[in-house]
């Protein structure tokens, strides 16, 4: 077995499983069924990523005849293999400081940043029973949702699967559906004072700020759903 076996390693699967899920769980903290919905979807993405990172490489197996055949002087056991875009661009060094791999760090970090924002403002309003529209809330509705997905798109940089290349657009779907769910609990809760929000601020995408000379006007019609 080479030296640098990176498999079959289930201590580490269910080590940074826990530390990933353990640490958005306490940004998050879930406490309806649409959290705890939300919350499921991404433990269930980290725990089939750092699976296969770890534990059994699925997308290495399936594509192993493809990687020999392009790639025969790979070694598919290690565990910078795993390293999929290092190996499709061609790149020479160390995989962790590849530009995707680098660029990755940043996304997961700011996944977490959004995570920890949305949380602060979010714990804040519920205490004092009043929508949650100042931080991070004046620019998109969801940001705990968007925080998510942007995690997950980190690590798809880092680490790509055929599992989780499949679950992230589902999740992504998933996740606007949860957000409309929600949406209508503001909207009972809060009425008018809702609406007037989601017709002012974005859903996942921040509109750019405007400049201080020929802003352009936004729409009259509806919330934006982007």
């Amino acid at each position: 077995m080479p030296e640098d076996y990176g498999y079959n390693l289930w201590f580490l699967v269910i080590l940074n499983s826990a530390i990933f899920i353990i640490f958005a769980f306490s940004f998050v903290k879930p406490r309806t069924k649409l959290d705890w919905r939300g919350f499921g979807g991404f433990a269930a993405f980290i725990i089939a990523l750092f699976s296969e990172m770890y534990g059994f490489p699925l997308t290495i197996y399936f594509l192993s005849g493809w990687l020999g055949s392009r790639f025969p002087d790979l070694n598919l056991l290690t565990h910078n293999s795993g390293h999929l875009w290092q190996d499709l661009f061609g790149w020479q060094g160390d995989p962790h400081l590849n530009p995707l791999h680098l660029l990755s760090n940043v996304l997961i970090a700011a996944g977490f940043i959004l995570l920890y924002q949305a949380w602060r403002i979010l714990y804040a309003a519920q205490r004092e029973n009043r929508l949650a529209a100042t931080g991070i809330y004046a620019r998109v509705r969801h940001p705990q949702y968007l925080g998510f997905l942007t995690i997950m798109f980190g690590f798809l940089l880092q680490w790509p699967t055929l599992l989780t290349l499949i679950m992230f657009p589902i999740l992504a779907v998933v996740y606007h559906r949860l957000a409309k769910h929600e949406e209508k609990d503001m909207t009972a809760e809060f009425g008018d004072e809702y609406r007037d929000y989601a017709r002012r601020v974005p859903a996942f995408i921040p509109r750019p700020r405007p400049g201080k000379t020929n802003p352009r006007p936004t729409g009259p019609h509806g919330s934006d759903t982007r």
